[in-house]
């Protein structure tokens, strides 16, 4: 810091040290002003000024963990909206359509729409086509298919009736395994519109049912199973999906009964 003191023109100021160094950035007291550069330092030695340090750019490289992180989530993403679009298409498809997609069923509405045909009711024993049948005649009663879990053998003239009704009949082989039955049970037990029962002679251990379509396969694992319940089930319907599955025939045996001549009920 400076002081001036009064003194006149002839009287030059005394410079008082307060033993401060100049801050940095300013010339110290008594540098040369005016030259805008920093003096020179000296090299030890008396080898002159040093040369100035030139900077050396450093490449960081690119962040990969963020860009590929924003990559996968916007896969993801479209990967989510994709099948949420193509799940959104194939529910809006017709049922038929649907049904006709599953490998292997074959679509008797379409191959043999005449096996189907009747014009009225019949009484007693019928023979059909296909085994198990898949519609045409039947008797005046439908077997009961309220989620209906039959252990014996049904008679063919009461279930074609059912089918008619929208019904999906599971029939299995006898010697079926147990675990194997019983996963098949539990897609029909309690179910409107589903009845199950065994059948002798099945030349595949499964054999699913509904009017004019027929599915057979190996195994109760299969998923083409629940396919068909989910996309036949009273969409197959003849008569319409408020026809009846209840007040029907609810005995076993593969003789027709009519409804007054139903043993009574276990």
């Amino acid at each position: 810091m400076s002081i001036s003191t009064p003194g006149g023109p002839e009287r030059r100021p005394t410079v008082v040290s307060t033993g401060k160094k100049p801050a940095a950035g300013r010339p110290a007291s008594g540098a040369k002003a005016g030259t805008g550069k920093p003096a020179a330092t000296p090299r030890a030695g008396g080898k002159g000024p040093r040369k100035p340090v030139t900077p050396v750019k450093v490449s960081q490289g690119r962040a990969w963990g963020p860009i590929a992180l924003f990559v996968a989530v916007g896969v993801l993403a479209a990967g989510i909206i994709g099948y949420g679009a193509w799940a959104s298409f194939q529910g809006a498809k017709p049922w038929d359509k649907k049904a006709n997609a599953i490998d292997g069923i074959v679509n008797i509405r379409k191959t043999d729409k005449a096996s189907l045909e009747y014009e009225s009711h019949k009484s007693g024993p019928l023979t059909y086509k296909y085994s198990p049948p898949v519609g045409g005649v039947h008797n005046a009663a439908w077997q009961n298919c309220m989620g209906d879990v039959y252990d014996a053998p049904i008679a063919n003239e009461h279930a074609v009736h059912s089918l008619e009704h929208g019904a999906v009949w599971v029939t299995y082989r006898p010697d079926l395994p147990k675990d194997q039955v019983d996963k098949l049970a539990g897609k029909v037990r309690g179910v409107e519109k589903m009845l199950m029962s065994p059948y002798e002679g099945l030349d595949k251990p499964i054999s699913l049912q509904a009017w004019g379509y027929q599915l057979k396969v190996d195994n109760a694992d299969d998923s083409r199973v629940d396919e068909f319940i989910k996309d036949l089930r009273v969409n197959a319907s003849v008569e319409g999906p408020t026809a009846l599955c209840n007040q029907g025939v609810t005995a076993t045996g593969t003789t027709p009964h009519e409804l007054q001549q139903q043993p009574p009920t276990q």
